[in-house]
């Protein structure tokens, strides 16, 4: 079952990024960043692939991958500065966002303090959620915006750029990954069930 809800996902993003072009992945990036369990890891990446076959530029899926972020973090941002943490522990699990996630994500906001959203940006799950204590504890809009923005540019530069790497070397590595296809999907599945299972047990109380 979940190793086809990880095709059915891939197969979404896919298809959205070659018919979306840039908007695409504008949108999907978007999606990502408003608290929507889909992978900037697959998205990016792709993009990346695309920029080898001369769809996109590496500039460009960078620019729409930050661009995409800001838009989707600034929903989370006003949740949190007009919601608060009552509306987000009310209603957080309808995007599988648990008591301990906000405990992480205002630890490490706690920690960093105005760093917190620029490296957050940058930072596999805290990148989805930084936007809500940001909002919580009422961070500046316009200052939120820009470390926002320039966090997502280099996280959508650096995993694309990974995707143009792996493309422009597809020859030598394709064999490598026909052999650790398995091990992927395996390895996919195994974390895809713990994330499910650890949020349905732990949803926000």
């Amino acid at each position: 079952m979940l190793s086809h809800l990880l095709a059915s996902v891939t197969g979404f993003i896919l298809q959205v990024i070659n018919s979306g072009g840039y908007v695409g992945i504008m949108f999907l990036m978007g999606l990502e960043s408003a608290a929507i369990p889909l992978p900037s890891e697959i998205i990016m990446p792709f993009s990346g692939f695309l920029v080898h076959a001369g769809r996109f530029t590496l500039l460009g899926i960078a620019l729409a991958g930050a661009i995409g972020s800001v838009l989707g973090s600034w929903l989370t941002y006003f949740i949190g500065k007009y919601g608060g943490r009552p509306l987000v522990r009310k209603y957080g699990h309808l995007v599988f966002v648990t008591y301990e996630d906000l405990e992480m994500v205002d630890g490490f906001f706690n920690r960093f303090g105005h760093w917190a959203t620029f490296l957050g940006r940058m930072v596999p799950v805290v990148r989805t959620y930084i936007s809500l204590p940001a909002g919580v504890t009422r961070v500046k809009f316009w200052q939120f915006s820009v470390t926002c923005f320039i966090g997502s540019f280099l996280w959508s530069l650096f995993l694309g750029w990974i995707g143009l790497k792996l493309a422009q070397n597809w020859e030598a590595l394709h064999p490598i990954f026909q052999k650790v296809d398995l091990l992927i999907v395996l390895a996919a599945v195994i974390g895809i069930t713990w994330w499910v299972r650890r949020h349905l047990k732990n949803r926000v109380k």
